[in-house]
């Protein structure tokens, strides 16, 4: 690290804004470019970019030196850059500004509810209460390994402690307890469809 850069560094751990001012004018545009690289997009470039800066300004009294500053920078804006794609996953984005071509004009695009429809929501619904009815008529000790391995999440490991089982008697008891949820599903479907 050069030693004015260091100097600045120190500055800015003191509070001196200008001395922030100045690291960020000298690796705005390789932070930009790099944010621009990952993202592919101008506009997420500059939130990411915007967003590490503040980050950097932040914890920027906690920046020992171990590593140069601008790896350092880079590192906190490729952590933006990742948290900022993970939100972006949950939520699945449609311009309705965007028209769509067809051979003579073009039409403004429509957005489709992703929502299930009323007949779905039913299905669902009748699904469940034929799963919730065949697990109720199982023996006692295979509805608990159905209840506690596919409804709570435990592991095998979890079921025999609970139960004080060995783990190979657990995988057993639960695989018979799912054959026999099956016998039982299949012959209620029978029933509604006879």
């Amino acid at each position: 690290m050069q030693e004015d850069e260091r100097q600045i560094i120190d500055r800015c751990k003191q509070g001196d804004l200008s001395a922030f001012d100045e690291l960020v004018h000298r690796y705005e545009k390789s932070v930009f470019n790099l944010a621009y690289r990952m993202t592919g997009n101008y506009d997420d470039a500059g939130d990411v970019a915007s967003e590490a800066f503040v980050k950097v300004f932040n914890a920027i009294t906690s920046f020992r030196g171990d590593a140069s500053f601008a790896t350092w920078v880079y590192r906190i804006a490729t952590n933006v850059y990742l948290d900022h794609r993970k939100r972006q996953k949950g939520h699945q984005t449609t311009s309705l500004d965007e028209y769509l071509e067809l051979e003579e004009n073009s039409v403004a695009r429509q957005i489709v509810d992703p929502s299930p429809v009323p007949g779905e929501l039913l299905e669902a619904r009748e699904r469940r209460a034929a799963l919730d009815h065949a697990i109720s008529l199982l023996p006692e000790y295979q509805r608990l390994m159905v209840v506690m391995f596919h409804m709570d999440g435990k592991t095998y490991e979890e079921i025999a402690e609970i139960m004080c089982l060995p783990i190979g008697t657990v995988k057993s008891r639960l695989n018979r307890a799912r054959l026999a949820l099956r016998d039982k599903l299949k012959s209620s479907l029978e029933l509604f469809e006879g």
